[in-house]
């Protein structure tokens, strides 16, 4: 019988929401913010560079591109309501 993993989807979605929680704790508690909503979009600039520098290969990527595209979509909405 050859090598598998049953349901690694399911262990890849725990992975990636920890990873993606790591990531929003951290920044809130850098900028002094209790939500990800009040980043500002000089401050959402700043997490961008920085999610640009890491290793391409990072685990970390997910968590900074997941976050990263929440707060875009949420200034979208307060703009074009």
């Amino acid at each position: 019988m050859s090598f598998e993993w049953l349901r690694i989807r399911k262990w890849e979605e725990n992975i990636e929401a920890q990873v993606t929680d790591s990531v929003y704790d951290y920044i809130c508690e850098f900028y002094g913010i209790e939500d990800i909503e009040e980043l500002t979009h000089e401050q959402l600039s700043e997490v961008e560079g920085f999610r640009n520098r890491l290793n391409e290969y990072s685990v970390m990527q997910i968590g900074f591109s997941n976050l990263i595209n929440h707060v875009e979509s949420i200034h979208w909405e307060k703009e074009n309501g």
